[in-house]
């Protein structure tokens, strides 16, 4: 890279996102590393320290569900070449017995608060011909047991940005999809999986046992959050960066079971043909 540039990600806590920011730092990238909460950037600040580059790496508050802390994290920057929205939680629970509250919730996070930073960012993703790369998951792509309302709101993520990705690229920015299946982070211990969890699931019990046993086993191969943020760090410098890219081998297999067209690459010629 001949000159320094800023590259936004949110999430960046623990997991994927702390894992991007490091690397992201490493290739020469400028790095305001947002989270809802500043007192959990020991993690972050120890790996860049590590690393070498702790000088590259700034923390910001950022909660995404929260417009006015959107505003306030991007005031004053004069330039943002690259955003990646990485920030999300998990849900575990099934519509009987959960609340449409409870989804509202789970959307607001993984759906609306996408939405919030992308907007805030895209005049200045637009004024420096920069991308937009939104890690979502291969709950993005097929639907999973237990998790409806996350699946509902990654869905929701994947084609809202399939469908801006050629109105973005009309006024030169890139939109990238980062699909990831299951990585070894603090995001699955965060869902909240307990005993009580299966003593409430009534009817459900059986399915919910048989699901969490499935879930463990894929989770004893998960792929290192390092592994996973490695692609993410490669889209910020291609040259023509792909729409949708999943992070290992496992990933894409998953996901090509419903998915011929692997890199989006066809629906975004047809999408893009419709504008042009």
């Amino acid at each position: 890279m001949t000159e320094t540039k800023t590259v936004l990600i949110t999430g960046t806590s623990s997991g994927i996102g702390l894992a991007a920011a490091v690397a992201a730092a490493q290739a020469g990238w400028r790095v305001l590393a947002t989270m809802r909460d500043t007192a959990k950037a020991g993690p972050l600040l120890a790996a860049a320290e590590a690393a070498g580059v702790a000088g590259s790496v700034e923390v910001r508050r950022l909660d995404v569900t929260d417009p006015a802390s959107v505003d306030d994290c991007l005031a004053g920057l004069d330039r943002l070449d690259a955003l990646v929205n990485n920030a999300g939680a998990g849900h575990l629970g099934t519509l009987e017995q959960e609340s449409v509250a409870e989804v509202r919730a789970v959307m607001e996070v993984n759906f609306f608060g996408v939405l919030n930073v992308t907007r805030a960012a895209l005049p200045l993703l637009r004024a420096a011909k920069g991308r937009l790369v939104t890690v979502t998951s291969v709950g993005g792509v097929v639907g999973q047991p237990f998790n409806e309302a996350y699946c509902a709101a990654k869905f929701a993520v994947e084609g809202y940005l399939e469908a801006l990705a050629p109105v973005a690229a009309s006024v030169g920015v890139s939109v990238s999809v980062v699909e990831p299946g299951a990585v070894g982070s603090e995001f699955v211990a965060n869902v909240g999986v307990t005993d009580a969890l299966v003593e409430q699931a009534g009817p459900y019990a059986p399915a919910l046992v048989n699901y969490l046993a499935r879930t463990k086993e894929a989770f004893a191969n998960a792929q290192s959050s390092a592994d996973a943020a490695a692609p993410i760090v490669e889209l910020l410098a291609a040259e023509h960066p792909a729409f949708r890219i999943q992070t290992s081998e496992a990933a894409r297999a998953f996901a090509g079971i419903k998915l011929a067209d692997g890199d989006g690459a066809k629906v975004q010629a047809l999408t893009a043909g419709w504008i042009s």
